[in-house]
């Protein structure tokens, strides 16, 4: 009876298959817009394709296509293994971009004060530092795995079977599901558990529902000491001589000085998984124009501050963002560029806006909500993998309560963000 069983279950996971596609464009046609969130503009083609362009941390990129099997592709010898394009088959049941960072330097994903601690190690011995990882989800926003449908345990069994295959073949030991939001992670726990990954906080995300009205509906809504700072920020900004805010579909020209002033900031930031460059902003600004805006800050017709907006369906995104720190603080950037874009985005008809990770008081003071986000991590060695499970939980609730500072003890929303609440999210 019990081998029966078991042959009965091998007979199920023999249904499915995963195949890496190198590239989004790759994908079938018409495939990543039926499953990727509609109304999240990070999950969209062109910042896709930007990230693809440009070298903004991982060696390389992928997309790991589940699907369903008839036998024939399994028999045939068709996998996991690395290919230029999606080969012919059954239905697309779900895909899972991956990010391969085969020598991540750990200086740089660390707090300011960790980072002067390993600044001997770095010195001496740079090699140490360098962690061969598999990021699975988005490198730059919320993770998914882009499904339409309720995945059988043995689909998801596969998916991850998949996953790690790929990491021992790129030789990645260790393997981190980023960024995803409690209630998608949920779905996906007691497989990654059966697979030997393990969860752990992550620093949240920040959300502005926008709500009805205009912006001045928005600022009543604020409580009453926010509201009032804001008006302060607002009126400093308007009085600060030769300052101006404009909100650009073209800004090719700007590329240059928003790089710039983008440095500034990733100069002074405690991690740097991900730092754009050039290329990225290049292949963003040669997107789709609706999908973009730069909110741009100038002195005098200087570039002092802009905060790169991006656009998808009811949601937009505070993307990135520079600023001059000669002027910042005095003329209130910050603040002018933010209530820009939401302004704008509230003009536009968007219902949210979400910032980055990072700056968590001065979004909560602009009435943002924090997302509560997990990773689940593994290794591939057994060894190493007791080892990450025991040290690492500990460090990583150590560098959020520092990103967090008074607010780490306030429990993030565990609700379903705006950039969920769609028909294809009912899945």
């Amino acid at each position: 009876m019990a081998a029966t069983a078991a042959a009965a279950v091998t007979a199920v996971r023999a249904r499915y298959r995963t195949e890496l596609v190198r590239g989004v464009d790759r994908l079938p046609a018409g495939l990543w817009e039926r499953l990727a969130p509609p109304d999240d503009p990070m999950w969209s083609r062109d910042v896709l394709r930007a990230m693809e362009a440009s070298a903004i941390g991982p060696d390389g990129y992928g997309y790991l296509v589940l699907r369903q099997d008839d036998g024939g592709a399994a028999r045939a010898g068709r996998g996991s293994g690395p290919g230029d394009g999606p080969s012919p088959g059954p239905e697309v049941l779900a895909v899972l971009p991956v990010s391969l960072f085969p020598r991540l330097r750990l200086d740089e994903v660390v707090g300011a004060e960790d980072r002067r601690r390993l600044a001997p190690v770095r010195r001496s011995a740079p090699g140490l530092l360098r962690v061969p990882m598999l990021f699975c989800g988005h490198l730059l926003g919320q993770g998914h795995l882009l499904t339409d449908r309720r995945l059988p345990r043995p689909a998801l069994d596969a998916l991850l079977g998949g996953v790690l295959a790929l990491a021992r073949r790129e030789r990645l030991g260790t393997v981190v599901f980023k960024d995803f939001a409690a209630i998608e992670l949920a779905g996906l726990r007691p497989a990654l558990e059966g697979a030997g990954f393990f969860p752990v906080p992550a620093l949240p995300d920040t959300e502005l529902r926008l709500g009805d009205g205009g912006f001045e509906d928005y600022l009543a809504r604020l409580p009453a000491k926010a509201r009032r700072n804001a008006r302060a920020k607002l009126r400093r900004s308007a009085g600060w001589p030769g300052l101006r805010t404009e909100v650009l579909t073209d800004f090719a020209h700007l590329l240059p000085e928003v790089l710039g002033l983008y440095r500034q900031v990733m100069d002074r930031a405690d991690q740097r998984l991900d730092v754009l460059d050039a290329a990225f902003l290049a292949a963003v600004h040669d997107g789709d124009p609706a999908g973009r805006r730069l909110v741009a800050c100038f002195e005098d017709g200087r570039l002092v501050a802009f905060l790169l907006c991006l656009f998808a369906g009811t949601g937009a995104t505070g993307a990135r963002i520079g600023l001059d720190y000669r002027i910042a603080h005095q003329a209130g950037l910050y603040h002018a560029v933010h209530h820009a874009a939401i302004r704008y985005a509230i003009e536009a008809g968007c219902t949210h806006i979400r910032f980055a990770q990072t700056a968590y008081q001065p979004k909560l003071e602009l009435g943002c909500e924090l997302v509560e986000q997990w990773y689940a991590m593994t290794h591939v060695g057994p060894l190493r993998r007791a080892v990450l499970r025991r040290a690492l939980p500990p460090a990583l609730a150590a560098a959020r309560s520092r990103a967090l500072g008074p607010h780490a003890a306030a429990p993030a929303h565990t609700h379903t963000p705006a950039s969920e609440r769609s028909p294809r999210a009912a899945r």
